[in-house]
């Protein structure tokens, strides 16, 4: 009766391929047995435990590279490098874990942007009476003011849930999706900025979200890019928002010019 067993054998009681087993000789982690006299390289049992050993590793994420190494020390620093071993792999898992989280937020792709506080706002919008387009307006000014400005979109957002609290604002905020569809020299346009503009310098709490930003980036870029409505403009809305903005200035709030720095 012969001693020990084949390749074959061995990879079948260890669960791996004959490939793996002879992947693993290549790099040196498992001893290659010699032939016996039948012509067949047989694996003891000393052969079968360093390649159980070797797959183990292998199969807790252990680079190949680091195994030989491994099973090279002596007991403690073995323990000690597995040691090191489990801490770089929960490490794995966590890094893992988030990127499996922001999958599954961009399945939802405004809370992915956004974050839920802003989604919920958004979602609370068109039962406050806000028009689907400054609805959308909104939305895409908020992904790029978050963008741009992160550490101070939540800041925002509080000044908008204070203004969604005020019934002339969202009145005016109507108006304005009704406005996106008008002629720019429509005289109405001219109104609703100085009306808006009123209602504003009439409630300073208000005006934090013209001006909320202003600590973030470039004067100019905070204007025109972080703005009540968002970057969706239509000609008249953009007239409007620039006769508003105006209308603000005159009145002592410091909003850059949208050609300044």
């Amino acid at each position: 009766m012969m001693n020990g067993v084949t390749i074959g054998q061995a990879a079948a009681f260890v669960g791996v391929t004959v490939k793996t087993v002879r992947h693993y000789h290549k790099l040196g982690l498992v001893e290659e047995p010699e032939r016996d006299i039948s012509g067949y390289r047989r694996y003891g049992s000393a052969g079968l435990l360093r390649l159980v050993q070797v797959r183990t590793l292998a199969a807790a994420g252990v680079p190949l590279a680091e195994i030989g190494p491994l099973l090279d020390v002596d007991a403690a620093r073995f323990t000690a490098a597995l040691a090191d071993v489990e801490r770089q792999l929960t490490e794995r898992i966590e890094e893992l874990n988030a990127r499996r989280d922001m999958l599954h937020r961009l399945a939802d792709g405004d809370r992915a942007l956004l974050g839920d506080r802003a989604v919920e706002l958004l979602e609370r919008m068109p039962g406050l009476g806000f028009p689907a387009e400054v609805v959308a307006a909104t939305r895409e000014g908020w992904v790029l003011a978050k963008a741009l400005v992160p550490e101070g979109f939540d800041d925002y957002l509080t000044d908008v849930e204070y203004a969604h609290e005020d019934t002339r604002f969202i009145a005016l905020s109507m108006r304005l999706g009704e406005a996106m569809t008008w002629e720019p020299e429509d005289p109405r346009v001219e109104e609703l900025a100085t009306a808006a503009a009123d209602h504003f310098l009439a409630n300073p709490a208000l005006l934090k979200i013209v001006t909320g930003f202003r600590a973030g980036t470039e004067a100019a870029t905070r204007y025109t890019l972080i703005r009540q409505y968002g970057a969706a403009q239509t000609p008249a809305a953009t007239r409007l928002s620039m006769l508003f903005a105006t209308k603000l200035r005159a009145a002592g709030v410091d909003i850059p010019e949208p050609n300044s720095n």
